[in-house]
C-alpha cells in the first residue's frame, strides 16, 4: 500500500470536498466553504497519496459535547484499500467523547452502526423546477433585519449544539438570502437559499407551524420560476414533506441521521429543511 498521510485541509482545500460530494450527487453549495471552516477547521481531513488527494472527511466539533460528521468520501479509483477505515478512525479520534451525528446514505447505515452510530429518522431530498411560486401567506422580513440573538435562541431548540459563528457566516455569505417572519414581533420561522452546484437548496427552513414555514417557503422562492430547487426534509415531519410535495417536488434520495449517544431534547416538528446534510 503507498504511504497514506492525513492532515487537516486548508480552507481553500474544502473545495476539494465539495467537489467531490457534488460527483456523488450531494449538490453542494457553490459558497459554503467559508461557513463549514467556521465550526472547527481542524476538523476537515485530507488524506494523501504522493501528494495527490486519495481520500476527504469532516468531523466538526461544534463544542465540548457534539460533532457532525460528513464528507465521508474515497477517490473512487482508490477504493476498497482501507483508505476509507484509516481516515474515518482520525475523524472519530478528532471527536474525543463527543456525541457524533451524521446523515448517511442508507446502503452505509450497517457499516455507521458497527462504529456505534444509532439511527434517529430519515431525511427525504425533494427535489423539482419550480413551476410557479407559491403564495405570500404571511409578511416576511429579510434576515438580515432579525437580532442575531433571536435566530441563535431559535436555532438551539433544532440543533444539538450552539453554532453562532456558521450561522452568522450561512446568513452573510454572498449568494446566500435569508428570510424570517415575525409573529407580534418573535421569530415564528426562518430560512435560507443558496445557488448549488445545480439549481438553488433550501436550508435550514424552520418554522413554529406549517404556515409559517410556507411563507418563509415561499418568500425564499420569489422570482425563482423555473429553476431547480431542493430541500431535505426529515421523514417524521409529514407536514414539512407535504408542503415540499404540493409544489411538485418529488423525493430523491435519502439519508439516515444518526448520533453514538444521547443529544439534547430537540422540536424536531419545527424542523422543515435541514441546514445542510455535511454539517447537520
Amino acid at each position: 500500500m503507498a504511504e497514506f498521510k492525513i492532515r487537516p485541509m486548508r480552507v481553500e482545500e474544502i473545495q476539494v470536498a465539495l467537489a467531490w460530494a457534488d460527483a456523488e450527487g450531494w449538490n453542494p453549495g457553490q459558497a459554503d466553504t467559508k461557513a463549514f471552516a467556521s465550526v472547527d477547521p481542524q476538523g476537515f481531513l485530507l488524506g494523501e497519496i504522493d501528494g495527490e488527494p486519495a481520500a476527504v472527511i469532516s468531523c466538526a466539533n461544534y463544542d465540548a459535547r457534539f460533532a457532525f460528521l460528513g464528507f465521508y468520501i474515497v477517490r473512487e479509483d482508490l477504493r476498497g484499500r482501507g483508505y476509507g477505515l484509516h481516515i474515518w478512525n482520525e475523524a472519530l479520534a478528532h471527536a474525543g467523547n463527543r456525541v457524533v451525528g451524521l446523515d448517511g446514505v442508507v446502503a452505509q447505515q450497517s457499516n455507521y452502526k458497527k462504529s456505534g452510530f444509532n439511527y434517529a429518522y430519515a431525511n427525504n431530498r425533494y427535489a423539482g423546477v419550480l413551476t410557479e411560486a407559491p403564495p405570500m401567506t404571511e409578511q416576511t422580513v429579510p434576515l438580515a433585519h432579525v437580532p442575531f440573538a433571536a435566530i441563535e435562541a431559535y436555532d438551539s431548540t433544532v440543533f444539538p449544539a450552539p453554532r453562532p459563528a456558521f450561522l452568522r457566516k450561512w446568513s452573510d455569505t454572498a449568494g446566500h438570502v435569508g428570510h424570517a417572519l415575525l409573529r407580534d414581533g418573535v421569530l415564528a420561522g426562518w430560512g435560507v437559499i443558496r445557488p448549488a452546484a445545480r439549481g438553488w437548496k433550501i436550508g435550514p427552513l424552520f418554522a413554529d407551524d406549517r404556515n409559517a414555514a410556507e411563507a418563509v417557503f415561499a418568500a425564499l422562492l420569489t422570482g425563482l420560476e423555473g429553476e431547480s430547487i431542493c430541500i431535505d426534509v426529515p421523514g417524521i415531519n409529514g407536514e414539512a414533506a407535504s408542503m415540499a410535495q404540493s409544489l411538485g417536488f418529488v423525493p430523491t434520495f435519502e439519508t439516515a441521521r444518526m448520533y453514538t449517544g444521547e443529544i439534547r431534547p430537540l422540536m424536531l416538528d419545527r424542523i422543515f429543511g435541514v441546514t445542510s446534510l455535511e454539517l447537520g
